[in-house]
């Protein structure tokens, strides 16, 4: 499937707010649903001045990576912000470092974001102290405090 300039530009984003933070709020254009990507997700968003693209997080099993398109702001990567600007590149491997941006400027942060889609995923979100577990399509939030690590025998 194709698309064209025109057709990005037309199709119509979506609001989303992310669900454990109200800060964090972007217009969303899923170019990969377009052209029937079912596997890799592929976002063109848009993040509005003084807000979060999402609750800071890492994932255990899908990569993400983001293409910085036109705006500046400020990602934190781990422990360390870095600003960032069009043409700026960022990879989120798995069990990497925990992740968000901010768009502290006066004009739109707009980014390419492209993601794996698995069945399953475990994700962090460090200052909240919570984990989300997915699998085949329900959610289940936790608190990290109640989260048991049990140990298998071999056998």
């Amino acid at each position: 499937m194709y698309l064209s300039a025109n057709d990005i530009e037309q199709l119509e984003g979506v609001e989303k707010q992310h669900f454990l933070n109200p800060e964090a709020l972007r217009i969303n254009k899923s170019l990969g649903d377009a052209v029937g990507l079912r596997n890799l997700g592929v976002h063109q968003i848009f993040v509005p001045a003084g807000h979060y693209s999402t609750e800071y997080h890492v994932h255990h099993y899908e990569e993400e990576c983001i293409y910085i398109l036109s705006g500046s702001g400020v990602a934190t990567l781990g422990d360390q912000q870095q600003r960032i600007g069009p043409g700026d590149f960022i990879g989120c491997p798995i069990n990497g470092k925990a992740h968000d941006m901010f768009n502290d400027s006066n004009e739109p942060l707009v980014c390419l974001v492209i993601g794996q889609r698995l069945e399953q995923d475990v994700t962090d979100y460090p200052k909240l102290g919570k984990r989300l577990s997915r699998n085949s399509g329900e959610w289940t939030v936790v608190e990290h405090a109640a989260i048991a690590t049990v140990q298998r025998k071999k056998a």
